[in-house]
């Protein structure tokens, strides 16, 4: 391979460790060019990219859901690499601030931590070392607190995954954020004969604390819930990492002279998924999970966006097949175009209406993706999005992505009516029962630029597409509207509390 930015032993060393020289090389031609702002032409909006059931038509999918994903093999897949250290910033900075001057927000968060289900493991830990929690927020004794809750010292939540934090309390006691999903996962996606797959994607630190805690919770909801979990782990592979660079835009070598790889972000889990054997995937955030008396609408629109994906995919099956027969009529094609148009939200327009045009669009990986009011809650917006190859399609797309110095672009961004919660069913089986490829669908124009150090030197990392962003860009996708109550993200410690 010839190359400018690598030598023989550069190359030899991204081959050991699992890299393709040449797909570095064209990842790393991003830090020169660039990245393109998305190229927004409107908001997707109820009648316009987004389906609003009525009360009849939602009821009809759900009583329909059974039998649809009746001998379905289904997954729920939840990312949880993460570490819980953003969801305790503000906690953090208390610990910097001068002793004898207790801000009032510390006073108000250790005084407002009985509140928490958390709250009795830090009274355990502290009483190890012979303290009372409760005399301790009495004298507003908050970094002391603090340190128990956040370091070694005690809990070590500010290093620990959001998973393994306890997040609600019941009467018969607390529960993490992986065993609400269990709990979760048991109301939607189990099988007929009461197996219940989960997949959790982690952190290779973290593994032994999901195993462990695992061990500890399993049986005691196989028995209430009167099932069989299969849970699953998997971390993001070396591979998938990027390689850094220089300011300069030259790769970054530490002081040993080897080249720099960084993790890729989330959007290198789509291989993760690609290797999942699934009919239905359910893919929810770790830290977007109710306490199980909440979680009436969650189950309800998850098994209406769930059977949503399995009509639409009958249809779109039965459709490949009649066009892979040949000699469709022209009255047929017009049929499976309108269906393409309007149920599966493909924009054809351009498109001169022939076999092999829709064979090609149909023939992709599908997914349903939950869409909710936007009431000030960060998130992705769905857009109609016009890619470099001229091609509209719906797309979720972060604010990052938007060219916000240029007013048309920062006008449809404003006249977004929705965001993308994390709340998707997908489904990468092909008509002849066979799997998608999911890096084909991959839109590699939609990563990310951000600027990190390194042994005390400025460098550039790159994330790649983000999962639900870049990463599905090129699957087929249909917005669905759900209720806010179906979402409850965990991103400080004071949500804990809504």
């Amino acid at each position: 391979m010839k190359t400018q930015l690598f030598t023989p032993e550069d190359i030899e060393f991204l081959k050991k460790r699992g890299n393709s020289p040449e797909e570095v090389e064209h990842q790393f031609h991003f830090f020169t060019t660039g990245f393109p702002f998305a190229n927004l032409q409107r908001a997707a909006t109820v009648g316009d990219g987004i389906v609003r059931l009525d009360d009849t038509a939602r009821e009809t999918l759900i009583q329909q859901y059974d039998n649809l994903t009746a001998g379905k093999k289904l997954l729920k897949f939840v990312p949880a690499s993460g570490a819980a250290s953003r969801m305790f910033k503000e906690a953090f900075s208390f610990l910097e601030e001068p002793a004898e001057q207790i801000p009032d927000k510390a006073k108000e968060l250790i005084h407002s931590l009985p509140n928490y289900a958390l709250y009795d493991d830090l009274k355990k830990a502290m009483l190890q070392d012979h303290l009372s929690l409760d005399t301790e927020i009495e004298n507003d004794n908050y970094k002391l607190i603090l340190s128990y809750l956040l370091t070694d010292k005690g809990l070590n939540y500010g290093a620990k995954p959001k998973a393994v934090l306890q997040f609600h309390r019941y009467e018969d006691g607390c529960r993490t954020a992986l065993e609400e999903h269990l709990v979760e996962a048991a109301n939607y996606s189990k099988e007929a004969d009461g197996t219940c797959r989960i997949h959790f994607t982690v952190s290779p630190q973290h593994l032994p604390l999901f195993k462990q805690l695992l061990e500890n919770v399993q049986e005691k909801y196989e028995k209430k819930l009167n099932m069989k979990y299969r849970v699953e782990f998997s971390t993001q592979a070396p591979s998938t990492d990027t390689l850094a660079a220089t300011e300069d835009n030259r790769p970054f070598r530490d002081h040993q002279g080897q080249l720099l790889f960084r993790p890729g972000g989330h959007g290198a889990l789509i291989r993760n998924i690609n290797d999942l054997e699934a009919d239905v995937i359910f893919v929810k955030n770790i830290d977007n999970v109710f306490s199980e008396e909440n979680l009436g609408d969650t189950i309800t629109y998850k098994k209406m966006l769930a059977a949503q994906l399995l009509s639409l995919q009958e249809k779109l099956f039965a459709a490949l097949d009649t066009l892979k027969a040949g000699s469709c009529s022209a009255e047929k094609l017009s049929e499976i175009r309108k269906f393409a148009e309007e149920e599966l939200m493909i924009s054809l327009n351009e498109y001169g209406i022939t076999e092999e045009m829709l064979i090609q669009k149909l023939d992709r990986p599908l997914r349903v993706c939950g869409m909710v009011k936007n009431e000030g809650e960060p998130g992705g917006g769905p857009y109609w999005v016009k890619d470099s190859r001229g091609v509209t399609s719906l797309q979720i797309v972060e604010s990052s992505q938007i060219n916000q110095q240029n007013a048309e672009q920062k006008s449809i961004m404003q006249n977004s009516t929705h965001f993308n919660p994390v709340d998707m069913v997908c489904s990468f089986r092909r008509h002849n029962g066979g799997k998608f490829f999911l890096p084909d669908y991959v839109d590699d124009e939609t990563g990310f630029i951000s600027s990190k150090s390194y042994e005390g030197r400025p460098l550039k990392a790159m994330e790649l597409p983000g999962l639900w962003n870049g990463a599905m860009a090129r699957w087929i996708t249909v917005f669905m509207e759900v209720p806010l109550t179906t979402f409850h993200p965990v991103k400080t410690i004071r949500d804990l509390q809504r």
